[in-house]
């Protein structure tokens, strides 16, 4: 299929106006569109079509406060990391949007799955982790192209989310997603408005 300079333009938006969600609202989430979401993941590239990626939909309360829990002790640790004159600018960005989000995802992989006779990954095994990060990049896109927005949160043990979320050793924590109709839009990243850290050009190098 050959694409028009129309459709480059359509995805050139939906790249610049992806962010990372911090601010929902609580209304529900239709479940078609939820399932579009989840195709989207499908058509992600894996090595060896291994397709590591395993999702948990967390929708039990008493969970979501266990995750909340342990986003505030990792949260308060990462602001007693940095220098005292830095501090109050961590504690004033809002990291997680995980009072609101009406959809919270837990995505995980599957260090060592079945699929794909682990073509590909014999020297470089963390290309499994890579396939993870791709799908999470393709429903990012398509949840902006929803006009859903998502938002990443980082701040989390991943043992302890093992623990919480009763998963073994044969999956490690990737992301934790938090997925919602967004309070408002905008196409600066939040780093950059609270002037912690500005957007910078990829550079490619020439050898």
């Amino acid at each position: 299929m050959k694409f028009s300079a129309s459709d480059a333009e359509t995805l050139k938006l939906i790249q610049m106006w992806r962010r990372d969600v911090r601010h929902f609202k609580t209304d529900a989430v239709p479940e078609d569109i939820l399932e579009r979401l989840r195709a989207a993941m499908d058509t992600a590239p894996s090595v060896g079509n291994a397709r590591p990626w395993r999702v948990i939909r967390v929708e039990n309360p008493t969970l979501r406060r266990d995750i909340r829990s342990a986003f505030e002790s990792c949260n308060e640790q990462a602001a007693g990391s940095y220098e005292p004159e830095r501090q109050d600018a961590y504690r004033s960005l809002k990291l997680a949007g995980l009072d609101a989000a009406p959809v919270q995802l837990a995505i995980f992989t599957a260090i060592d799955p079945d699929a794909g006779h682990r073509l590909g990954r014999r020297t470089m095994p963390a290309t499994l982790h890579q396939s993870v990060a791709m799908a999470i990049h393709a429903l990012w896109l398509t949840a902006r192209a929803e006009n859903l927005g998502l938002g990443m949160v980082s701040i989390l043990d991943p043992a302890r989310m093992q623990t919480l979320l009763n998963v073994g050793p044969a999956w490690e924590f990737a992301a934790y997603l938090c997925i919602g109709w967004p309070e408002f839009t905008d196409d600066t990243p939040l780093l950059h408005r609270k002037g912690w850290q500005e957007n910078r050009s990829t550079v490619w190098e020439v050898l």
